[in-house]
């Protein structure tokens, strides 16, 4: 994979270097930028398969230089100093980002996702979507994208019934009795989530509210939905879980 490295700092991009020549071979470097006019630039003429692009930098960011762009036809990993601006809208798109200071398993991981995305040539319009995204409060984000073994699907929140965990995978049981399979943790998406209303009743389930018909006492507490399903609620998400419907 031809690769483009994205920061202002120069030991940022030399460490960044340094690992990927010493634990990804599959990565060929082609160049790197400084800023957001040279970053530009530099995608333009050399057309890369995957860019590592740094958020902040300086008074602009890295969405600038998507946003300047006039083809986005790469895949991408986002470089972060901390948990800031824009990374909730990374995450609904279902892209991948890196903390500093960079983890080798977490780099791994999202250098090969990014190759396997390049293999089977899935084309997507998760950049378009980030920055749609970010011309929102965060507030009022209303779909998130779900990544399938062969698509990208964007789905509006209001459609998510419930997800459930299966290993380190999740099914998200959609409206319309559809059901989708996500290579990411249940855990993930309930942080995502949660923030949307949506309830962890159980280490194994995350449920959107609108769709609870009643709370049933049997077994200490489970959730009726308006399908018929019964959900468990765990002892220590009882409380919590009663708190958040009468509030509804």
């Amino acid at each position: 994979m031809r690769a483009i490295l994205i920061d202002d700092e120069i030991s940022n991009l030399e460490n960044l270097r340094s690992l990927l020549e010493k634990h990804c071979p599959q990565v060929t470097i082609i160049a790197t930028a400084q800023n957001v006019s040279d970053a530009v630039d530099a995608i333009e003429k050399y057309s890369p398969d995957l860019v590592f692009l740094d958020i902040q930098m300086g008074d602009q960011t890295g969405f600038d230089v998507l946003r300047q762009l006039l083809t986005r036809n790469f895949d991408i990993i986002f470089v972060t100093a901390y948990d800031h601006y824009g990374i909730q809208a990374v995450k609904f798109a279902a892209l991948d980002y890196l903390l500093k200071p960079i983890d080798i398993d977490e780099l791994l991981n999202a250098v090969n996702k990014a190759e396997e995305k390049l293999a089977t040539q899935i084309q997507t319009s998760q950049l378009d979507f980030l920055l749609q995204q970010l011309k929102k409060p965060e507030t009022n984000v209303s779909k998130i994208a779900l990544q399938m073994q062969s698509e990208i699907r964007y789905v509006t929140l209001s459609e998510i019934i419930r997800c459930e965990a299966d290993n380190t995978y999740t099914h998200f049981f959609l409206s319309g009795d559809e059901k989708i399979l996500v290579s990411k943790s249940l855990k993930e998406y309930a942080d995502l989530l949660r923030p949307k209303g949506f309830l962890r009743t159980h280490q194994s389930h995350l449920v959107n509210p609108k769709y609870v018909k009643s709370w049933l006492k049997e077994d200490g507490g489970i959730l009726l939905l308006i399908s018929g399903e019964k959900i468990p609620v765990s002892k220590p998400n009882k409380d919590t879980v009663k708190q958040a419907l009468q509030q509804l």
